[in-house]
């Protein structure tokens, strides 16, 4: 059985990477990019460097910085105008996954119109929108080498699963200097969401020989070093391990999928503003517990490739192990419970079936080895608390 493996046209990895936005816009004949990023980037400087990088060889780049945390349909409504309004020949997407998330859908609506729910799965979107050129400044979401994006509808609070190749970037620079100035809590929550990642697309049902490969390289330079990053935000060496680890979970679920925790995670953020990887980190210990009896043998690789156990050990040992690392990991990452976050448990004990249901209809929790009911879905929110 053979399987379809999508890639970035072109990547550029390594100290240095973002610096070559220039060379990839003259490589692809573009001439008028759109820069898509968030404010901080701004007030960063990161942005300025691009602009000036392009000014270097006659490109004056316009700049959109007011995506949000958790994109929504609204927030990036004047991207999408910019879009229609200019003959922009490309999109420099700059940021966590939120501006590149942002930029992929700004990119295909901009170019085909309609809707963003018109495009949420099970449609797939393999057209090509405009050219994307991604620099992810966050070790975690993976986004510049996946073919998804996830936008918010507020007014139904669903975040919508879009897919296809018309969402993957044509490029993608990773440079983990970029990743230096982040925050504590911003380095922790990211660093989960691309451990989760690599974990998924390895017990996934649609996993498959070169996703494997990628995933459990993933974990084996994400999970020594997400603690020593923690402490140490300038430890270069973890910060360069945690960003190859990011982008490889990347390829690892995009072209395998991910499972239960991103479907159950979705929903609480999207109701709760709980960011993505807080809210994977929140729920990795739970499903993954759920789920083992029918992956044993797939986890306890899981475990022998973050390091936690050894080949010697049996599965069942090295499963303990895991579950053991998983809870440590989230103590010593000052992972908070929902109730620490501030959510109000009456309110989300009255929403948990419809979460339930919103999971399921992402497809995600298909994906896992061990496929919830409803009711099961329910239990495990329930057990949070």
């Amino acid at each position: 059985m053979s399987h379809h493996i999508l890639l970035p046209r072109m990547m550029e990895i390594g100290k240095g990477a973002s610096e070559k936005v220039s060379d990839i816009l003259a490589s692809l004949h573009c001439s008028k990019p759109l820069i898509v990023t968030d404010k901080m980037m701004v007030e960063l400087g990161y942005a300025e460097k691009i602009t000036a990088q392009l000014a270097d060889i006659g490109i004056v780049a316009d700049v959109f910085a007011d995506t949000v945390p958790e994109p929504t349909v609204s927030s990036i409504e004047f991207g999408v105008s910019m879009v229609r309004e200019n003959e922009y020949d490309c999109i420099v997407a700059l940021g966590g996954g939120s501006p590149i998330d942002s930029a992929k859908a700004i990119s295909i609506l901009g170019k085909y119109g309609g809707q963003m729910r018109d495009y949420k799965f099970p449609t797939v979107t393999d057209a090509a929108g405009l050219p994307i050129i991604a620099i992810p400044t966050t070790a975690g979401t993976g986004s510049e080498v996946t073919r998804f994006t996830i936008i918010t509808d507020e007014k139904t609070s669903e975040k919508m699963l879009c897919v296809g190749r018309g969402f993957m970037p044509t490029a993608a620079l990773v440079d983990y200097t970029l990743t230096q100035s982040l925050p504590q809590r911003v380095t922790a929550d990211t660093g989960i969401d691309a451990l989760t990642h690599a974990i998924e697309a390895f017990v996934s049902k649609k996993a498959n020989l070169y996703s494997d490969a990628q995933a459990l390289s993933a974990m084996a330079l994400i999970a020594p070093n997400l603690r020593a990053v923690f402490v140490d935000g300038n430890n270069e060496q973890a910060r360069e391990a945690m960003m190859l680890g990011s982008t490889l979970a990347g390829i690892a679920f995009s072209n395998a999928s991910v499972a239960l925790v991103h479907g159950m995670s979705r929903p609480i953020g999207a109701a709760f503003h709980v960011p993505h990887g807080l809210s994977n980190a929140m729920l990795l210990p739970a499903v993954t517990a759920f789920s083992l009896p029918s992956a044993a043998t797939r986890y306890a690789m899981c475990a022998r490739a973050m390091g936690v156990a050894s080949q010697a050990d049996a599965d069942d040992v090295a499963n303990e192990k895991l579950l053991q690392e998983l809870n440590a990991l989230n103590a010593d990452l000052q992972v908070p419970t929902p109730a620490d976050f501030g959510i109000d448990k009456a309110d989300f004990f009255a929403i948990v079936d419809n979460m339930a249901e919103q999971a399921i209809a992402s497809g995600s929790p298909g994906n896992n080895p061990r496929v919830p009911t409803a009711d099961e879905i329910v239990s495990i929110y329930t057990s949070l608390w």
